[in-house]
């Protein structure tokens, strides 16, 4: 699946301003953000640095490129962006082979806004390659597009990914809801012009004006984010 499928219908739902919904992946949907700080941990162990369990929350939730050029300046590792990126992403990739964890509520949204037909989009940081395999897990068919964070200028928390997804759809940005779970990822939704639904995953964010948080997706339904379009104009 690329950033590029057509959309179909985009129409909002009757008697709704909603036109569509923007999910992030990791810590969002699947539960992976551990995974992440897991491999990055044993990469750097094998590279004989330790990282600093501090650290974790400045990379979560970040494009490969700054979570790793920090690590990298931070521990002072002999290796490239570019080899460690593949490494990472292998490790990865490894672990998602034999589980991947889904974050509770997320079988049951995404059911709920396949039914009523409503427009939806993948945005995520993590690269094509990752994002296809847990697609295949998700269910490809629940969303009308996907947005990789190589496939953007400007990822994660630049509005550029979002920006993507509301043209891929053709959609007013300021008419859609995205769920994120990291404050980088808030910030690209907000930047774009969207209403934002917290879900924190590893670090606390706080409310904002167009911005709700909640504890848990099991709190978001179709109603709940139809809603924030009327709650916060």
């Amino acid at each position: 699946m690329t950033s590029t499928v057509p959309a179909l219908d985009t129409r909002p739902a009757e008697g709704s301003a909603l036109q569509a919904v923007f999910l992030d992946m990791d810590g969002t949907l699947v539960d992976t953000e551990g995974f992440w700080w897991d491999v990055e941990v044993e990469v750097f162990a094998r590279l004989g640095h330790t990282l600093d369990e501090s650290w974790r929350h400045v990379v979560v939730g970040g494009p490969m490129t700054r979570s790793a050029g920090f690590l990298i300046e931070a521990t002072g590792a002999d290796i490239g962006l570019a080899d460690l990126s593949v490494l990472l992403n292998q490790g990865f990739e490894e672990r998602i082979e034999t589980a991947l964890p889904l974050m509770p509520g997320a079988t049951r949204l995404l059911a709920e806004l396949a039914e009523h037909q409503v427009p939806t989009a993948l945005v995520s940081a993590s690269h094509r390659r990752i994002i296809d395999r847990v697609l295949a897990s998700l269910g490809p068919q629940h969303f009308r597009l996907s947005v990789a964070g190589d496939e953007v200028a400007r990822t994660k928390p630049h509005p550029e990914p979002y920006l993507r997804a509301a043209a891929g759809l053709g959609v007013d940005p300021t008419r859609c809801a995205v769920v994120e779970d990291t404050a980088t990822g808030v910030a690209s939704a907000e930047a774009a012009g969207c209403h934002v639904v917290a879900v924190p995953s590893v670090a606390p964010i706080s409310p904002a004006a167009r911005r709700t948080v909640v504890s848990s997706l099991e709190e978001v339904d179709l109603t709940f984010l139809r809603g924030l379009m009327t709650q916060m104009r």
